[in-house]
Order: structure tokens, then C-alpha cells, then sequence
């Protein structure tokens, strides 16, 4: 009995020593998770925010926040887009700004309309930050496409002088500006670590997603995959790069009128609903105290809805 209770003895401290190895090494395992999770989120895009005086970057706000929603398939869509943008804003942090901005538009809207537009006002917000986010990422994929014939000059040159493709864009995302010098700078880091050029080259053209990127991307993987003469296509792609430029410029301020008309019609309606509110305190109050008054105004804000939707399709003309 004692030889066996020894040998229970050892058994026991010997599991034991193994539980607290295991979980020494879960919990050095997660801490080496969250430190990489914190240096892919400070990606170009994702980066620490620099502090207000142009100094070192400042302390992320929302850190829990941000780790939790970066676990989910929402948070991952999210920081893709944010990396789009070129915002130097965390998961978390412009999660916690839209809520703020639901919570005040909707108090807003219930103090000076009335409490039936508090819901529509918090709906605003959420679709503004998400407007918000696709006005920036475009603005930056316009940017990158103006940016376009140099980068295939660069390569272009590159390659001409004997370098290799990698090299070719390595040297390009050191000679040019941001957003191109930024986009060119990660996929040379993902490059470096191992990934393809398919791959590193088709998340970019996700991340920033034109007909012209495509189609140099396009032109690079084929010349990577089969060779060929990349110097002369990537030359003539230059040509065709800038004549799409210009024409893109004379399209987008050939609808400047209606992209201006298809905001204009929205706020009329809003400016009108202030003044009767206005003219009659509480009137919006007494209309939307009715169902058949909730109903009308439903149909009314509907059909400003509609109108701006098709407005805004007339003036969207892919070239």
C-alpha cells in the first residue's frame, strides 16, 4: 500500500508539473498571438496613429474592443477596408466612433424633429460611416490610378536594366509617394516573408479595386508566370494608362452637376422638415403620432431614397 501510494504520489505531481508546463505555454503562446496580431495591425493602413504635434505615434484607444472584433469575419472585412482607406484608425476605434455618432444622431433627431426619427437618424449614421469609408477608399484607388503610368514606367525601367520583378517593385515603392509608395511597401514586406507575387499582387487589386490596376497586375503575374516582353507591354500599358487618365478627368467633371444635384435633393428635404418643425413646434411630433402619419412619412423619406439612388446611378459612368 505505501509503494502504492508513493507511486499515486508521483503520478500526481507529475501530472501537475505537466498542467502548469501547459498552461505556462498557452499563455506564452497567446501573448505571442496578440504581440502579432498587434504588428499586423500596425500594417501601412492600419498603423499607429501619430500623435497631433507630428511626434512619436500615440497610445491605440479601444484596445479590447479592437481585439475582439479583429477575432470576428466582420472585424476582418472591416480592417481591410480601413487598410483600403489609408486611415490610421483601429478596428476598435471606429467601431466605438460610429456607435458614438448613432447615440448622438439619434438623440439628436428625437429632440429636434420628434422621437420618430431617432431610430432613422441612428440608421443615417451607420450608413454615413460606411459611405464614409467607400468615399475614402475611393478617393485613395484615385489617387493610385493617377499614379498608375509612373508605376509602369518605373517597373518598366527596372526591368529593362535587368531586375528582377521583386526588385523592380521594391524599387518602386521606394521611389514613389503615398498611396502607391504604401500599397508597393506591403507587398514587398509580404514578398519578403515568403508569400507569391500572384498572391501579394491579387490581394493588392482587392484592396484597391480599378479596371487599370487590374489590368496591370494582370500584365505582371502573366509576365512573371511565362515571360515574354515585359519591357515593351508595361511601356505601351504606360501610354494606354494616361490617355484613361485624361479621359477619366473629363468624364468626372462632365458629371459634377449631377453628383451635386443627387446631395442636393436629400438636404432640401431635410431643410424642409426643420423649417416646418420650425414655422409649428411639435408638428412633426403630432403628423408622425399616427400610424397613418408614420406611414406617409415612411413613404415620403422612401421615395428621397429612390431619388437619390437613381440620380446618382446617371452620374456613374464606368470609362
Amino acid at each position: 500500500m505505501d509503494s502504492l501510494s508513493l507511486l499515486a504520489l508521483g503520478l500526481a505531481l507529475l501530472a501537475l508539473l505537466v498542467a502548469l508546463a501547459g498552461i505556462q505555454l498557452y499563455a506564452s503562446g497567446r501573448a505571442q498571438r496578440e504581440a502579432l496580431l498587434d504588428r499586423l495591425a500596425t500594417a501601412p493602413g492600419a498603423g499607429p496613429v501619430p500623435a497631433a504635434g507630428g511626434g512619436g505615434p500615440r497610445r491605440r484607444r479601444f484596445d479590447a474592443l479592437d481585439r475582439r472584433l479583429r477575432g470576428t469575419g466582420l472585424g476582418r472585412r472591416l480592417r481591410l477596408k480601413l487598410q483600403a482607406t489609408g486611415l490610421n484608425v483601429t478596428v476598435g476605434e471606429y467601431a466605438a466612433y460610429v456607435l458614438g455618432a448613432v447615440a448622438a444622431l439619434w438623440l439628436i433627431g428625437s429632440a429636434v424633429l420628434a422621437p420618430f426619427f431617432g431610430p432613422l437618424c441612428g440608421i443615417v449614421a451607420l450608413w454615413g460611416g460606411n459611405a464614409f469609408l467607400n468615399w475614402q477608399r475611393a478617393r485613395r484607388t484615385e489617387r493610385f490610378i493617377g499614379q498608375l503610368p509612373e508605376l509602369a514606367r518605373l517597373i518598366a525601367n527596372g526591368t529593362a536594366a535587368g531586375l528582377a520583378m521583386r526588385t523592380a517593385l521594391s524599387m518602386a515603392a521606394e521611389e514613389m509617394d503615398d498611396p502607391a509608395g504604401a500599397e508597393l511597401a506591403t507587398v514587398a514586406n509580404q514578398l519578403a516573408v515568403g508569400r507569391s507575387l500572384e498572391e501579394a499582387l491579387a490581394e493588392l487589386g482587392d484592396r484597391l479595386p480599378s479596371r487599370e490596376l487590374n489590368v496591370l497586375v494582370t500584365t505582371l503575374i502573366l509576365a512573371n508566370r511565362a515571360g515574354g516582353t515585359i519591357v515593351s507591354s508595361l511601356r505601351n500599358l504606360t501610354t494606354t494608362l494616361e490617355e484613361r487618365k485624361e479621359t477619366r478627368r473629363e468624364v468626372r467633371t462632365m458629371l459634377a452637376e449631377i453628383n451635386a444635384t443627387a446631395v442636393t435633393v436629400p438636404l432640401l428635404g431635410l431643410g424642409a422638415l426643420l423649417m416646418i418643425n420650425g414655422m409649428s413646434p411639435g408638428a412633426l411630433g403630432r403628423v408622425t403620432g399616427s400610424p397613418w402619419g408614420q406611414l406617409a412619412m415612411a413613404v415620403a423619406l422612401g421615395l428621397y431614397i429612390v431619388g437619390f439612388v437613381v440620380v446618382r446611378r446617371f452620374g456613374r459612368i464606368d470609362v
